[in-house]
């Protein structure tokens, strides 16, 4: 990727398929989140956060909001609480499973082994960008309210 690409961008930029997919856009501002913490994010507009970022230092983290072990749970239990008490790990409130932060893999709880599903992340001037093809949530409102 080319940095001077990223200040050039104009807004999100998506594709014209039908499938809504996402290839940039910005999500916030690298200070917005915390040394330690994490913020959801709702980039196509599906009425959830569908992907979560956590920032460690000056280095972020982009996971898709789906816990691979059961029926891809949403991971917080309230507003960005991704993250375990102490801030040292990725939490899933459904069960309580634990995974890197760095890595996505799960260390602790029924799905040791498996990972988180990673979203590509850039910064560039301060600003977190979502790359790549980013597509709709593993299944829409209507299908979570459904079950």
């Amino acid at each position: 990727m080319v940095a001077g690409r990223w200040s050039a961008a104009p807004g999100p930029l998506i594709d014209h398929a039908p499938t809504g997919r996402l290839s940039e856009r910005p999500l916030c501002r690298l200070d917005d989140i915390a040394d330690g913490a994490s913020r959801g994010f709702d980039p196509l507009d599906e009425g959830r956060d569908t992907m979560f970022v956590v920032r460690w230092s000056d280095a972020v983290f982009g996971w898709r909001n789906a816990c691979p072990h059961y029926d891809f749970a949403r991971m917080a239990w309230k507003k960005d609480a991704f993250l375990n008490a102490d801030g040292t790990r990725i939490r899933c409130s459904a069960h309580g499973a634990l995974f890197g932060i760095e890595d996505g893999v799960c260390e602790v709880g029924p799905c040791i082994g498996e990972a988180l599903t990673p979203v590509l992340l850039a910064v560039h001037d301060g600003v977190v960008w979502l790359c790549g093809d980013y597509q709709p949530g593993l299944r829409t409102t209507r299908e979570l309210r459904e079950v």
